[in-house]
This record gives structure tokens, sequence and C-alpha cells, in this order.
């Protein structure tokens, strides 16, 4: 009966093994039939300054002929430092905003591009949603600067994407992108930062949802407007500062992280004056790295959060430490 029980016991525990394994097998084979899905989970982080919660959004990502756009340094030494870190031009160039919460005001700086520069971007609103915000829950949006891909997401299906926000921006890159004069001045190819803006932002305007700052202010507690133009003129950058920890938000003060850091003197064609735009970008830098300050950058890989440190002539981008927030 032992021997018996004992070659039950065998018996049961190979039958076990044989239908184990192939139920298993089988699971193995239909899970690595699954289709690929192809896509990113929503593009929005999240991170604590001071008391201030401030949400990165993606709008998405263009690829850019930076050795082609790039000035001060010639193409095929653009290409050498972009293959020296496993990258190459066209570049693919992440597209952000950011959303900062003072616990007082839900302010939104720069909107992305909406419907403005195809469909690789124009992302940021369903973001900010996927993140846990409405539209109408913000404020108040400031603008860096009236570039279609940092103004264009203001608009959706012909309305104001945010219907009860005031919209911020520097006098002087109003007054510039509404001018007809300057308009009939630019390049062909610089008209339709003129007409982008003009769509974009007019319908603020008629509905007395636009107030224009000049030059460096306070805008609300803990968020200044600090001048840097160059790039347009009236483009500004803004500090978010909470607790004795500071952010600033750069706008298009670069645009290729693998160069301009440790290049600042390497501007981009579509700056108004690029030699201005230099000496703004090396004085945010330095003040950024002797303060400890946090970079907040539309154009470097997403979230595009972190800090620089000297390095002889130049700047080491430091990306800042993943949080979970618990």
């Amino acid at each position: 009966m032992a021997y018996l029980s004992a070659l039950s016991a065998r018996r049961l525990a190979m039958l076990f093994l044989f239908f184990a394994g192939t139920y298993f097998g089988v699971t193995a084979q239909v899970n690595a039939e699954a289709p690929m899905l192809k896509k990113q989970g929503p593009g929005y982080y999240r991170m604590m300054l001071g008391d201030f919660e401030v949400t990165a959004l993606l709008d998405g990502t263009l690829d850019l002929p930076v050795n082609r756009l790039l000035n001060h340094i010639e193409g095929p030494e653009v290409d050498k430092v972009l293959a020296a870190q496993s990258l190459k031009s066209p570049l693919e160039t992440s597209y952000n905003a950011y959303l900062v919460n003072t616990g007082e005001k839900l302010v939104l700086i720069d909107t992305g591009a909406g419907n403005l520069l195809g469909p690789t971007l124009g992302n940021m609103l369903q973001n900010l949603k996927a993140a846990g915000y409405s539209p109408e829950q913000v404020d108040e949006v400031y603008l860096t600067h009236m570039h279609n891909d940092h103004m264009g997401g203001l608009m959706t299906g012909g309305q104001r994407a945010f219907p009860n926000a005031i919209l911020r921006a520097d006098k002087g890159d109003a007054d510039h992108w509404f001018s007809a004069e300057e308009m009939e001045k630019a390049r062909p190819g610089q008209k339709m930062f003129f007409t982008g803006a003009q769509a974009s932002v007019s319908p603020y305007m008629k509905a007395g949802k636009f107030s224009a700052f000049e030059g460096n202010s306070m805008l609300a507690k803990g968020i200044r407007s600090v001048v840097t133009r160059g790039h347009t003129p009236g483009h500004s950058v803004y500090v978010v500062e909470s607790k004795g920890q500071k952010m600033v938000i750069l706008g298009d003060m670069m645009h290729v992280a693998a160069i301009q850091f440790e290049r600042p003197v390497v501007g981009i064609q579509f700056d108004s004056d690029s030699n201005v735009a230099s000496v703004q970008r090396a004085s945010l830098y330095e003040q950024a790295a002797n303060d400890q300050a946090i970079f907040a950058a539309s154009h470097v890989s997403f979230p595009g959060l972190g800090r620089v440190r000297k390095n002889g002539t130049g700047y080491v981008w430091l990306p800042v430490n993943y949080s979970a927030l618990r």
C-alpha cells in the first residue's frame, strides 16, 4: 500500500508538472504575441518647490535640423558633438510647459504649440487634464514670448482654452508681434510668428483678459518676470521661489542641451538678436550655478528640469533626481 501511495504521488506530481508546463507555455506564447503599443504614457511630471507644486507638461516633440539652425558653430561641428552623445540631427526635441500651483493661484507658463506646428505637438492640454487639473482652473497664463510653440495652445476649437485665465506677457513682445510695420519688414519665413501670435492672443485681448507687464515685474506670490531680450524683443524668463528654493523657467533661452550648455555663445536662427541672447544665456547660467537654482527648460528632454554646474568656460547639465512625492 505504501508503495502504491508513493507511486500515485509521483504520478500526480508528474501530471501537475505536465499540465503546469503546458499552461504556462501557452500563456507565454500568447503574451509574446501581444501587440506593441508604440505610445508613451501621459506626459506630466510633478515636483515640489518649497510649498509650491510644479507640474511639467509635455506638448510633444519635433525633429529639428539643428546642424543647420544653430549659429556661432559650424554644421559639421554640431554633428560631431551630437555623435559623441549618441545623438544626431535632425534632433528630436521636447516642447515643455510648466504649471505652478502656489496654493493661492494656478499659473501656467507657456502653452505649447496647439495646432500651429503639426501633429507631433499640441498635447499640452490633454496632459494638463491627465495631471489632474482642468483648463477652467487656471488663473493666469504667462508667456515667455509669442512664438508659435509657446502660445499656440492658448486656443482650442476656436475658443479660448483657458476661459477664466488672465493672459500676461511683456509689453515689448506684444508690441512687436502686433505691429503691422514689423510684420511688413519680416522675412517671409518669419511672418507666421506674427499671424500666429495675433490669432492666439487677440481673443484674450477682446475678452479683456490680457494684461501686459513691462520689464522685471512681480506677477504673483513667489513668481516674477525677468527681462531676457534677444531671442525676441520682449522675451522674459520667470523666477519661481518658495521657502528658499528657486526655479527659473527659461522659455527659449536655449534649445539644444548637448551643445548650448557647454557653449553658451551658440544661438539659433530663430533669435531676433543672437549676440544679445548669448549674453543673457551666459548670465542666467552663471547665476543659476551660484544659486543652485533649478532650470525648467522648454526644449530639454522632458521634463526639462535640472541644474547647471560650471565646467571651464561652459556648464554641465544635471537633471533633477526623480521623486515619487511620498
